[in-house]
């Protein structure tokens, strides 16, 4: 079982970002935070968790450092008898919040990993993409997680912003590679409804090429490439568990919970969810909808897809891809070598 937890706290609302967050409502977190502990006291019970049954818990955003440690205490304290010994505990961080006071406050709480918010190394590109950090304090941030003894770090970069060149992202890759990570998300940049972006559509290139270019750079410094975004010498066992369709636990004002074939929504408004953080929505999912779930995650990451819950028809497209080249199969799987193709392999399959 995966634990998810919606931190909506953020010191500056990104250009591109669509995630439930928010800029001006900082006075609410004590509230905020104890709304949590009750939602994930109940969420334990309905998933009828057992002792060492959290395999990960994630702690996303929103911001996280925006929340200080004291604050994520009683939670951790909650969820500890629960956690496997070698649980994998992630928490986001953006680099100009996550101060080293507070790095070593949530590693004192368990934390074994952070994953920063870097998006690019390039200081104009930041400014445009309203981040509130600088180029040098990523890099202080990350140096300073290695120092207090971290053992995993990742960063995020997003590509196919206008203007975006191989240089400037060549650039990015290699500043990136000079820091001590084990995990790099490179993430296209798209545009969504509601953002500062969607009334300027055109600041997202179109540019295919890039993301091959991305792809092949990371990957040339020895990461590997196993989902559509995600390149690592360690492979976060939270991404992963999402995409074989484990059960998780959401908990969080815009969280999202799951549990055999049940989605879970907990409220997305702040004070709504203080009020009343057990009002959560529920969304069955129907064997059709479960199989389509399982073949797009499956196909965009190196899990792959189960022939066992393919129909005949579906194995023989499977096998017809396989002969192909565009699929590789064994007895008991096919997995996808190019994950940029991964909705179109999806979709002939399912047709």
């Amino acid at each position: 079982m995966l634990v998810y937890i919606h931190i909506p706290y953020c010191d500056s609302k990104c250009h591109y970002c669509s995630f439930n967050s928010y800029v001006d409502k900082f006075d609410t977190r004590s509230d905020y935070m104890q709304a949590l502990h009750k939602q994930l006291s109940f969420e334990l019970q309905r998933f009828e968790a057992k002792k060492n049954s959290i395999q990960t818990l994630f702690i996303g955003g929103g911001t996280p450092s925006t929340v200080a440690p004291e604050f994520y205490a009683p939670i951790f304290e909650l969820l500890e008898p629960y956690l496997q010994k070698n649980a994998e505990i992630t928490t986001e961080a953006n680099p100009n919040s996550a101060t080293p006071d507070w790095l070593s406050g949530m590693k004192d709480l368990g934390v074994n990993r952070v994953s920063f918010g870097v998006q690019s190394f390039n200081e104009n590109k930041l400014k445009e993409l309203n981040r509130a950090h600088t180029p040098t304090q990523a890099k202080e941030a990350i140096n300073t997680a290695k120092n207090l003894g971290f053992e995993h770090l990742s960063l995020d970069l997003i590509y196919n912003y206008k203007g975006d060149t191989q240089e400037l992202l060549s650039s990015d890759i290699e500043q990136a590679f000079e820091l001590p990570i084990d995990h790099i998300s490179a993430y296209e940049l798209t545009i969504e409804d509601g953002t500062k972006f969607s009334t300027t559509p055109e600041v997202r290139q179109e540019n295919e090429n890039l993301a091959f270019f991305v792809a092949d750079e990371i990957q040339k410094r020895g990461f590997k490439h196993y989902e559509i975004s995600n390149f690592g010498s360690y492979q976060s066992r939270h991404n992963k568990g999402y995409w074989e369709l484990e059960n998780y636990i959401g908990a969080g004002a815009g969280a999202v919970g799951f549990l055999k074939d049940t989605r879970y929504y907990p409220q997305t408004n702040i004070d709504s969810y203080i009020n009343d953080p057990l009002n959560i929505k529920e969304e069955h999912l129907s064997k059709e909808e479960l199989l389509t779930e399982k073949l797009f995650l499956g196909l965009r990451s190196c899990i792959g897809i189960e022939k066992s819950v393919l129909s005949d028809k579906m194995i023989k497209k499977a096998q017809l891809l396989c002969e192909e080249n565009q699929l590789r199969c064994d007895n008991t799987h096919c997995h996808n070598d190019n994950f940029f193709l991964s909705d179109e392999l999806a979709l002939y399959i399912l047709d």
